[in-house]
């Protein structure tokens, strides 16, 4: 959505994120949370945060959008449950999908890279691959629940782990009970 787009539904959007981020704990999570929507609707090819930040000018700060995304305490699956007793009331959805879709990655760095099979790509390449419940109808559709998958290569237990991937589980934020399936 262009900044005018995003603008003229700006006060929907705030009710929106007020809603489902009506758990958090605190003010400041609450804020950074309805910043975070903002951002991933904005146009831009990149969704981290530190392009979101640029393009979200005076509400931008790179600093505590990274800050909610990757250290600020919460609980994904309250948020996520409450977006899809949302999306079900809109939706009235008549089934539910399951979708992955890859994200082509160059290095190594980002969780759960390898190299796997993508649509995205039409072959093996270096990727992560998302994994997505979407609540569906006629008329609309919408992702309520998602996660990375974990491949071989970064399961402990697996025949095919790649030691390096395992080391770096913890770095990445992967809880040891959480394993290739």
């Amino acid at each position: 959505m262009t900044p005018d787009e995003i603008a003229a539904v700006r006060g929907e959007l705030e009710d929106f994120a007020g809603e489902v981020f009506e758990p958090f704990a605190r003010n400041d999570q609450r804020r950074w949370g309805q910043v975070y929507v903002r951002g991933l609707l904005t146009d831009g090819k990149r969704k981290s945060v530190e392009p979101m930040a640029a393009r979200l000018g005076g509400d931008g700060n790179r600093q505590a959008l990274a800050h909610f995304v990757t250290t600020s305490p919460w609980d994904p699956s309250h948020i996520r449950a409450r977006l899809a007793w949302k999306m079900e009331a809109v939706i009235r959805p008549t089934a539910v999908v399951f979708d992955d879709t890859g994200f082509l990655k160059d290095g190594d760095a980002s969780a759960c890279v390898s190299r796997q099979y993508t649509g995205t790509a039409g072959k093996v390449t270096n990727c992560q691959v998302g994994v997505s419940l979407h609540l569906t109808s006629h008329h609309a559709s919408s992702a309520v629940n998602w996660r990375l998958f974990l491949p071989e290569t970064w399961a402990a237990g697996s025949p095919k782990a790649d030691l390096n991937k395992v080391a770096r589980r913890t770095a990445c934020g992967i809880p040891d009970d959480i394993g290739h399936v």
